[in-house]
């Protein structure tokens, strides 16, 4: 078995003192939020609003030139302040210059891979290196409660960036401004996954895997969803490739306990209060798979304080819902377990 990648034995700390120097030296931005907790059936799901992300600063435009300007790659060259460490040959982490978390972190390929591409062996491994160099600090003392890590892959996924990476977030930064109690923890470990308006497709994994085995997890989740969208669709595939281009939107979430898929069929929904006034959008990315969700103006805040069924009418028309076609526990029976991958050769 191949020697599995690590990550800092130090990496909560790096992560918190590189963040608390750039926030000082003005080297990212950080957007403060209100939340409270909505029910989404049986489960409790954050609900986030951040006005300043509405002036979030938008890169310089040159009004002279007609030539439309390459997106800039924000992975290419990192800015030294928000580096915070390699993980192996080819995978670097670097803060989110852009934080609705604090300490938000990024796992991004040294050489440029298209995010619509399938996840490798190594972009996985680096992945569990991190979650596990922050559970080796746990199991030390440190107040760490772990690492949601999530991918955005596709169209509807929320992905807003061409240059592969996976996303990081300090579980006990993610309960910020919550008041202390199990009022919310991380939807992808939760026992009432099942329980979501959206099909998810699951299997446990734990730090001690290796990168090949957490990359089989991966992918026996992958060919179980497109076959599910494409049983749903009318448009179902012959084989599921274990690289190249994405088949289908997804979400990916992992944590030290459990790797989690959602295909998804739209970014998000309109929000309409109880009068049935459209007030605005939600957009969803991967960290619906924490049960967390995000708006950007006081109509929609308001809107889905006062009436949380509003979410749970987006949340179902985000992917497959579950409505009519799965009962609680059986949705991955619904789909033929099998696998159908094939390596590209």
């Amino acid at each position: 078995m191949a020697r599995a990648l690590s990550a800092p034995s130090n990496l909560p700390s790096l992560v918190r003192t590189t963040f608390a120097k750039a926030l000082a030296g003005g080297d990212l931005h950080y957007f403060p939020t209100k939340v409270t907790i909505l029910p989404v059936n049986s489960v409790p799901f954050q609900l986030r609003f951040s006005p300043a992300l509405a002036n979030k600063p938008k890169p310089p435009q040159d009004a002279s030139s007609t030539t439309p300007r390459k997106p800039l790659d924000p992975f290419a060259n990192p800015p030294p302040a928000l580096y915070i460490a390699d993980v192996g040959p080819s995978h670097y982490l670097v803060l989110n210059k852009f934080a609705v978390v604090p300490e938000h972190f990024i796992l991004a390929t040294r050489d440029f891979k298209e995010q619509t591409h399938l996840l490798e062996e190594p972009d996985l491994d680096a992945t569990l290196a991190c979650i596990r160099a922050f559970e080796e600090t746990r199991d030390k003392g440190d107040e760490s409660d772990g690492l949601f890590a999530f991918f955005n892959c596709g169209e509807h996924s929320g992905a807003s960036q061409p240059h592969r990476h996976i996303q990081l977030l300090p579980v006990d930064r993610m309960r910020d401004g919550l008041e202390s109690g199990p009022l919310w923890n991380v939807l992808a470990d939760r026992e009432d996954l099942a329980d979501t308006p959206f099909v998810v497709f699951s299997e446990p994994v734990a730090p001690a895997m290796s990168g090949a085995e957490i990359h089989g997890v991966y992918l026996r989740l992958y060919g179980q969803a497109c076959r599910a969208v494409g049983e749903r669709t009318g448009t179902r595939a012959e084989e599921v490739l274990a690289a190249g281009p994405t088949q289908i939107s997804y979400n990916m979430a992992m944590t030290r306990n459990r790797l989690v898929i959602c295909p998804r069929l739209s970014e998000g929904g309109v929000v309409c209060g109880r009068d049935g006034r459209d007030v605005g959008r939600v957009a969803l990315n991967g960290t619906l798979l924490a049960g967390t969700a995000l708006v950007k103006n006081e109509a929609e805040w308001d809107a889905l304080r006062e009436n949380p069924d509003a979410l749970v009418a987006v949340l179902k028309g985000i992917g497959l819902s579950r409505e009519g076609t799965c009962r609680r526990g059986e949705c991955e029976e619904a789909v033929d377990p099998k696998s159908n991958i094939t390596t590209r050769g």
